[in-house]
C-alpha cells in the first residue's frame, strides 16, 4: 500500500483547518461546521453545476444541511468558546448558505440577513453624517426612500445623477463621497451603469469610497460586479436567490475581511441575521437559480421582441434597440428577465395590467411566475410625482417580470389584455399565438 502523499494540497488544507479551526476555505468567521464545497484541493465547476454541489459534515450524511431551529448553543465549558453559542450571532444552517453563496458570488464573504433592504441598511450603517452617496436617478422605490431617510435625518447627503453618463458620476465625485451606489440593469427604466469605469473613478476621487451594487435584477447567474470593482454587492434573496416569493431574505457579499467583519458586527448588534429556516428555504431556491434564470430570460427575449415588432417602445438589454446594448454585453452574460414598455397612455396601461389572467398583478420580481405592474402606481409610488417627472419615469410604463411559464400561454394572454385594453387591434379575424417551438407571433397592429 502506498504511503500518502503528504504534499498533496487537498491534505495540507486540511490539515491546517484543523490546527487553526479554518474551514477548507480559509474562513474562521464565523467557524462552521458544515463547509460548503471547499475550494482548496479540487476543481472549479461550472456556476451550473456550483449551484448544485455542496458538501456537509453532517453526522448522517444529510443531502441537505439541516435546519438548525435553535436560538442557543450548549458549551463545553463556563468560559464558552464553542462554534456557536446563540443564533443573533451565528447559525450553522446560515453558516452554511453564506459559505455557499460566497462561492457562487466570487466574494471572500457573505452574510445573509432578512431582507434586500435589510441588506442595504447595513451598508448604510458605515455612513457617517457628512459623508456623501452618489447613487442613480432611477432607483427601486424602497431603496430611494432610505437614502431620503438617512438625507433628512442622519446628516448623509446624496446625490441622485444618471448613472448611464459617467462624466454626470464624476462630476459629483469628491473626497468626501464615501459611497456609490449602483443599480444595473435600473429597476423599472432597464438603464445600464459602466460598473468598472465608476468604481475606478469612484476610487480615483476617494480612497474611502465603496462602491456598491444592488445586483438583484441579475443575480450571481449572470453578473459578477466584484469581479469588475465593486467593493460590496448585495442583492434580495427574495427574489431569483430564492425563486418562488415564499420567504424574505437578503444577502451582502464583498471581499475586504475587516468591511466583512464591521457588517457582520451590524448584523450581530440589532440581530437582523436570517433565520435557520429561512436560510433552509434560500439554499434551497439557490439550487435551481441556473434552470430557472434559463428559462425566464429565453420567456423574456421572446416577449421583448413580440412587444417590439408590434411598435411599443420596450426596454430590454436584450434587444439590440437597447442603446446600450453594447455596455451590458461587455460586463453581463445575460439579460435577465424584467423589462418594460410603454404605451403612451396612462388609461390604456391601466386597462392592460388589469386584463391580464396569467401575469398576476404584484410588486417585486424573480418569482416562477409572470407579474404585471404599473411602477408609478405599485413598486415605485413612494417616490412623488414631481420627482418621478424630474427623472423622466413614464406614468404610463408597464413593467413585466417574466416567469417560466409557456412562452406561448404568455404572449396569448398578453395580446389578450393588449386588444381588450385597446392598445392593439387585429389585423386578422383570428389569431392564436405561437407554438413554443415555432418563431411566429399574433398578427396585432398597435392603435
Amino acid at each position: 500500500m502506498a504511503a500518502p502523499n503528504t504534499n498533496s494540497p487537498a491534505l495540507q488544507a486540511a490539515n491546517k483547518a484543523m490546527m487553526t479551526r479554518l474551514d477548507l476555505d480559509g474562513h474562521d468567521l464565523p467557524p462552521s461546521p458544515a463547509p460548503s464545497s471547499p475550494h482548496s484541493g479540487r476543481r472549479r465547476y461550472a456556476l451550473a453545476t456550483e449551484l448544485v454541489y455542496t458538501e456537509t459534515k453532517d453526522q448522517y450524511g444529510s443531502s441537505s444541511i439541516p435546519i438548525y431551529q435553535s436560538a442557543t448553543f450548549k458549551q463545553t465549558s463556563s468560559s464558552g468558546g464553542n462554534e456557536y453559542d446563540y443564533t443573533r450571532s451565528g447559525n450553522p444552517t446560515r453558516t452554511h448558505l453564506e459559505r455557499h453563496l460566497a462561492k457562487i458570488m466570487n466574494a471572500g464573504r457573505v452574510l445573509a440577513v432578512g431582507s434586500g433592504m435589510g441588506a442595504l441598511d447595513v451598508i448604510t450603517r458605515l455612513l457617517r453624517p457628512g459623508d456623501e452617496v452618489v447613487t442613480g436617478d432611477d432607483l427601486y422605490g424602497g431603496t430611494n426612500r432610505l437614502l431620503t431617510y438617512l438625507k433628512n435625518n442622519q446628516g448623509v447627503i446624496v446625490h441622485h445623477v444618471d448613472t448611464t453618463n459617467v462624466d454626470s458620476v464624476r462630476s459629483v465625485l469628491s473626497s468626501k463621497t464615501a459611497l456609490v451606489l449602483l443599480e444595473t440593469p435600473t429597476n423599472p427604466l432597464i438603464k445600464i451603469a459602466d460598473i468598472p469605469t465608476i468604481a475606478r473613478a469612484a476610487h480615483e476621487a476617494s480612497e474611502k469610497s465603496l462602491v456598491v451594487v444592488d445586483n438583484t435584477m441579475l443575480s450571481p447567474m449572470l453578473l459578477n460586479p466584484l469581479d469588475i470593482g465593486a467593493d460590496i454587492v448585495y442583492e434580495s434573496g427574495t427574489k431569483y436567490l430564492s425563486g418562488h416569493h415564499d420567504i424574505m431574505a437578503g444577502v451582502i457579499a464583498c471581499n475586504d475581511p475587516e468591511l466583512g467583519d464591521k457588517m457582520y458586527f451590524t448584523i450581530n448588534s440589532t440581530g437582523c441575521g436570517l433565520s435557520p429556516n429561512d436560510s433552509f428555504l434560500l439554499m434551497r431556491g439557490v439550487k435551481t437559480l441556473a434552470i430557472r434564470m434559463e428559462k425566464q430570460q429565453a420567456n423574456a427575449q421572446r416577449i421583448a421582441e413580440f412587444l417590439e415588432s408590434h411598435g411599443f417602445k420596450v426596454r430590454y438589454p436584450g434587444l439590440k434597440s437597447h442603446l446600450q446594448y453594447d455596455l451590458h454585453w461587455s460586463m453581463a452574460r445575460g439579460a435577465g428577465a424584467v423589462l418594460s414598455f410603454e404605451t403612451g397612455d396612462v388609461s390604456v396601461s391601466e386597462r392592460i395590467v388589469e386584463a391580464a389572467r396569467l401575469w398576476a398583478i404584484s410588486v417585486s420580481f424573480g418569482c416562477v411566475n409572470s407579474l404585471i405592474s404599473m411602477p408609478c402606481r405599485m413598486s415605485h409610488a413612494s417616490i412623488d410625482i414631481e420627482t418621478r417627472k424630474e427623472r423622466q419615469m413614464p406614468e404610463d410604463l408597464i413593467r413585466l417580470c417574466v416567469g417560466i411559464e409557456d412562452v406561448a400561454d404568455l404572449i396569448d394572454d398578453l395580446s389578450r389584455a393588449l386588444v381588450q385594453a385597446g392598445a392593439v387591434t387585429l389585423t386578422i379575424d383570428s389569431f392564436h399565438a405561437a407554438d413554443a417551438e415555432s418563431d411566429e407571433l399574433p398578427t396585432l397592429a398597435q392603435v
